[in-house]
C-alpha cells in the first residue's frame, strides 16, 4: 500500500482537483483506536485496485483537517472512515468494520 500524508488544506484542495481525473482515497485513523489499527493493517495487507491515489490522514495530529474534510463533503466523523472522492463529490464513505478494499474496488467500478 502506498499511502500519502494527508497533512495540509493545500493538498485537500489539489486532492479535489485531482479527483475530476482519478479517484482519491482518504483514510481517516486514529493512532488511540485499536479497531482504527486493525482496519489499517487489514488495508495495508490487500491489493489496492489501481487507478486511485490512497490519502492517509492521522486525525489526533491533523484534527482540524479531519473536522474539515468532514465538513467539506457532508459526512458525519468517524474513525477510522474511509471516503471515495469523485468529481470533488465524496461518493462512498464507510467507517469501523466495514471498511474493505473490496467495497472500495466495487465503488470504483
Amino acid at each position: 500500500m502506498n499511502w500519502t500524508e494527508l497533512k495540509t488544506d493545500d493538498q485537500l484542495v489539489q486532492l479535489v482537483k485531482d479527483s475530476t481525473t482519478r479517484p482519491q482515497v482518504i483514510f481517516k485513523h486514529s493512532t488511540r483506536c485499536s479497531i482504527s489499527s486493525t482496519v489499517l493493517s487489514r488495508l495495508e495487507r490487500s491489493a489496492a485496485p489501481s487507478g486511485m491515489d490512497f490519502y492517509f490522514l492521522d486525525l489526533i495530529r491533523y484534527r482540524t483537517l479531519s473536522n474539515r474534510i468532514a465538513e467539506r463533503f457532508s459526512v458525519h466523523h468517524e474513525s477510522p472512515q474511509v471516503l471515495l472522492i469523485k468529481n470533488g463529490e465524496c461518493m462512498y464513505d464507510e467507517s469501523h468494520m466495514a471498511i474493505s478494499m473490496d467495497e472500495l474496488e466495487q465503488e470504483f467500478s
